[in-house]
């Protein structure tokens, strides 16, 4: 049974965007990082964002994000691409959770991405299971070459928003979220020099996408 969501789509993604906004200042404020916190949430959790990031080292949710002890339910894979257990994690965090926000949050130079791009521009490849990430990377690259785009910025802004509609479309559990307003899913991009996340797309959400 769904937790009810405490907050709205467009709630919980003003607060996720302030925490990153404190984060770039450098006035983070920690906020449910304490023992309190700790012994508050031993019994359940009630996270108001599902994060589904790249597992790149320099993206940790919580910090980057000024956030704290179950205030996010974070998934993780490399060039954050999707598979079943992907799937079914996000979809448990918010038809079991609650969370009224999906994030997808890619990153520039993602090696995920770079790795994708050169397999398709100079055949080349990649060891082991690495090679089952470059293929769910291809779509995005395809895509991003028959736009036109040569930019990396560009490859991994329309990674990003093939990841949320790929989350939507495939979904059931997240497109009737979306419909019925109950759960938005947003794709940003995380620029590692700075700190600062960009919107990049949204489905369910009354924030007009930017491109950068």
């Amino acid at each position: 049974m769904s937790n009810t969501p405490t907050v709205t789509p467009d709630e919980a993604f003003t607060m996720l965007m302030a925490g990153n906004g404190r984060f770039v200042t450098g006035l983070p404020e920690h906020p449910n990082q304490d023992a309190a916190r700790r012994t508050e949430t031993a019994p359940g959790q009630n996270p108001f964002a599902v994060l589904f990031g790249c597992a790149d080292s320099r993206l940790a949710a919580e910090i980057i994000f000024d956030r704290g002890l179950g205030d996010l339910f974070v998934v993780r894979t490399a060039g954050q691409v999707v598979g079943p257990e992907v799937l079914g994690s996000i979809e448990y965090g918010v038809a079991v959770l609650g969370c009224p926000l999906v994030v997808v949050l890619g990153h520039d130079s993602c090696g995920a991405v770079a790795a994708t791009r050169a397999a398709v521009e100079e055949g080349t490849s990649a060891p082991g299971y690495v090679r089952d990430v470059i293929e769910k990377v291809t779509p995005s690259v395809l895509a991003a070459r028959a736009a036109g785009h040569t930019e990396d910025s560009e490859f991994i802004a329309e990674h990003i928003r093939q990841t949320v509609d790929l989350l939507v479309d495939r979904s059931r559990v997240l497109a009737d979220a979306v419909e019925t307003g109950r759960a938005a899913v947003v794709g940003l991009s995380y620029r590692l020099v700075d700190g600062s996340a960009h919107l990049i797309a949204a489905r369910g959400i009354g924030t007009n996408p930017a491109t950068s």
